[in-house]
C-alpha cells in the first residue's frame, strides 16, 4: 500500500511509536548493551555474554523477563534492577532510531500534501519521549503533534483518540489510525475511525 491508495479526505494520520515507526527492538538491545557495559565496569562481567543472554530472552521470552533471566542464570545482583528500569526510561543511545523506509516516506508525502501527522504512543511517557528525541526523523520534528496515552487511560481506551479529536478540532472521519497491535485495533474500532495495520506499507 502507498500513501496514493489512502481516501484523499483523510486529513490527519495517527501512527503508534514502537513497531511501528520503528522497530522497538533497536531501542531495547542498545538499553541491553548499555546495561551489560555498566554491569562489566561494576562487578567484571563479560559484557558479550550479558548482551547475548539479554537478546535471546527478548526473542524468546519478550521484554518483561528480560532482567529476571540474567539475574537467574549470570547472578547479577537484584539491586542493579533500578540501574536497568532507570536506562529503559533515560538511555542516550549511541545509535539513532530509524523509521522505517517506508513509514518515513509515507509520512513525508502526508507533510507535502498539508495533512497532519501524530503520534500517540502507550507506555511510559518518559521512556516513549526518549526514544521520540532519539529517532532520526528527517526534518519531520515540526510536524509532529504527540499525546501520551497514558496521560488519559492507555489504548485500547479510546479516551486519547477524542482528547486529539477535541483540541485538533478533528472528527473521526478526518482520521486513519496506522498501527501494530490488538489495541490499536479496538482502540480504532471504539473511536470509530478507520485504521490499517503499518504491515500494509512495509
Amino acid at each position: 500500500m502507498k500513501y496514493s491508495d489512502i481516501d484523499p479526505r483523510k486529513k490527519a494520520f495517527v501512527f503508534e511509536l514502537d513497531n511501528v515507526i520503528y522497530p522497538e527492538k533497536d531501542y531495547l538491545f542498545q538499553v541491553y548493551y548499555l546495561f551489560a557495559g555498566l554491569i562489566e565496569y561494576t562487578e567484571l562481567s563479560d559484557a558479550k555474554t550479558i548482551t547475548d543472554l539479554m537478546v535471546a530472552t527478548y526473542t524468546a521470552e519478550g521484554r518483561d523477563v528480560v532482567f529476571d533471566r540474567v539475574k537467574e542464570e549470570l547472578g547479577i545482583d537484584e539491586k542493579y534492577r533500578i540501574s536497568f528500569q532507570h536506562l529503559l526510561l533515560t538511555a542516550k543511545l549511541p545509535l539513532k532510531l530509524l523509521v522505517y523506509q517506508a513509514v518515513l516516506d509515507l509520512m513525508q508525502e502526508v507533510v507535502i500534501d498539508r495533512k497532519k501527522l501524530y503520534l500517540v504512543t502507550n507506555g511510559n511517557p518518559a521512556q516513549q519521549l526518549n526514544k521520540i528525541k532519539q529517532t532520526e526523523w528527517h526534518g519531520l520534528e515540526p510536524y509532529l503533534t504527540c499525546y501520551f496515552a497514558e496521560e488519559t487511560l492507555p489504548k485500547p481506551e479510546p479516551d486519547v483518540l477524542h482528547l486529539l479529536m477535541k483540541e485538533q478540532g478533528l472528527t473521526r472521519k478526518d482520521i486513519l489510525m496506522i498501527g501494530n497491535s490488538a489495541d490499536d485495533v479496538l482502540c480504532a474500532e471504539a473511536t470509530g475511525v478507520d485504521y490499517i495495520n503499518v504491515k500494509e506499507f512495509l
